[in-house]
């Protein structure tokens, strides 16, 4: 009776995948109908993105105002969450596949200073 309990507890081990394998975890959620961060800060969209389908039109003193929500090279894209390639070879995370970015005048979770910037930059609404 115990070996039979043994292989059951085994079987079950092996059936259940370590923490975190298989199921990443998304770089960030809604909040009050906007998408934010892990941080709770908000997140953006540049309209220019779009001539530039799979990749990010922002870059150099844009990146600089407009930091992307970097990905690191384990990141693993989930639902609604891809990755997308930067001119400088680093990695962006992409909602619905629109590269995501922050913004430095935003101060604090919730800040949302950065909607409506020269009418290409959105927040990011479900």
């Amino acid at each position: 009776m115990a070996r039979i309990a043994l292989v059951f507890t085994a079987l079950a081990a092996l059936s259940v995948p370590a923490s975190g394998a298989g199921n990443p975890k998304a770089p960030g959620s809604l909040r009050e109908g906007v998408l934010t961060d892990d941080k709770g800060m908000t997140l953006y969209v540049f309209d220019k993105d779009k001539d530039a389908p799979g990749k990010s039109a922002c870059n150099g003193a844009c990146a600089e105002n407009w930091p992307p929500l970097k990905a690191s090279a384990s990141s693993q894209p989930t639902g609604d969450w891809t990755i997308v390639a930067r001119d400088d070879g680093s990695k962006q995370w992409a909602y619905k596949g629109k590269p995501v970015y922050l913004w430095v005048k935003d101060k604090k979770p919730g800040d949302k200073t950065g909607d409506g910037v020269r009418d290409v930059w959105h927040v990011v609404k479900e």
